[in-house]
């Protein structure tokens, strides 16, 4: 056996320690992905979940089953690490749940990090956070925010950004994705909403003009695990990597596509037919030249994220 939090085949030595990773929600759809791309990248995990024996089963991978918002398991689960990952947000419960674990929750573990001495601390956003009226053009991290308004997901998410950056002594990302596509049980876009369009008739509905902005799950966690293990190094312009010490939000966004073609895909894929309303509608796009200045380039094409998707949903022939 080797030493606790040390798993055996993998090397940490003095000379060339692997960075040691905490992931919160390391079983779900983005933290799963964020595990495996730090293992390729050579990281030891502490992957962060609720329920033994659902965290992924890599080399390099330590199960730590608590609840991070608890300071005295956050204190304990950052200690000797490297960077700290948070990818959890209870979406579509009560708003005050999402507040407890948000708002509330995340900055307990980005404390306990900057009181450890943890270098980094990676959130995973949203795209979700910026106003996306239908008066308002292509958006990038320094647009307008969503107003009180917007509804709990948007706000909790924009409310628990604002937290973090108040957290000091460490190097915080916000990384704001926009949908997020991939295969998965819990995925929204490739699981969830198709199959409300295939039972619900309102859930056919949409509004085909209107910009679908989107980036697969893999370039997601790609980009998160390079700001996480340092490939990505720090700056004091923020256009050229996460500033030392401050608060830098960056979006991860893909090419453009419409609800046309997203819609369009689910509704061939499982049957039923779409319908396409009229109305005023966002039609911009949300700009990832800030993400893509830090080296980070998507590599899966919309042609290849429908092509899964639609390959999930019609099942084996």
């Amino acid at each position: 056996m080797g030493a606790p939090g040390i798993v055996a085949g993998m090397t940490d030595s003095p000379a060339n320690p692997s960075p040691v990773v905490v992931v919160t929600g390391a079983n779900g759809l983005v933290g799963a992905r964020v595990c495996a791309a730090l293992v390729e990248r050579g990281a030891l995990v502490r992957a962060v979940v609720r329920r033994p024996g659902t965290a992924p089963t890599l080399p390099g991978v330590q199960e730590r089953v608590g609840d991070f918002p608890d300071p005295d398991f956050a204190a304990d689960v950052v200690v000797g690490a490297s960077a700290v990952v948070t990818t959890v947000h209870p979406m579509g419960s009560p708003l005050e749940h999402q507040r407890e674990i948000g708002v509330e929750g995340t900055p307990v573990i980005a404390r306990a990090a900057a009181a450890a001495g943890v270098g980094r601390f990676v959130h995973v956003s949203t795209a979700a956070v910026y106003d996306r009226s239908p008066d308002v053009g292509d958006v990038d991290e320094s647009s307008s925010l969503v107003g009180d308004e917007a509804g709990d997901y948007p706000v909790t998410k924009r409310d628990t950004d604002a937290a973090l950056a108040e957290v000091d002594g460490i190097t915080r990302v916000l990384v704001r994705p926009p949908a997020i596509l991939g295969p998965g049980a819990s995925s929204l876009w490739n699981t969830l909403r198709p199959a409300a369009v295939r039972d619900d008739e309102r859930a056919r509905h949409t509004l085909p003009h209107q910009t679908f902005s989107w980036v697969h799950v893999d370039d997601l966690a790609a980009l998160i695990a390079d700001v996480a293990t340092g490939r990505i190094a720090t700056s004091t312009d923020p256009g050229a990597g996460p500033v030392a010490g401050g608060c830098t939000p960056v979006n991860a966004a893909a090419g453009p596509a419409t609800n046309r073609d997203y819609h369009g895909a689910v509704t061939a894929a499982v049957g039923v037919e779409p319908v396409w309303d009229d109305g005023p509608a966002w039609t911009g796009k949300i700009g990832s030249a800030r993400a893509h200045a830090w080296g980070w380039r998507p590599q899966v094409d919309l042609e290849q994220a429908l092509a899964e998707l639609d390959a999930g949903l019609r099942g084996p022939e």
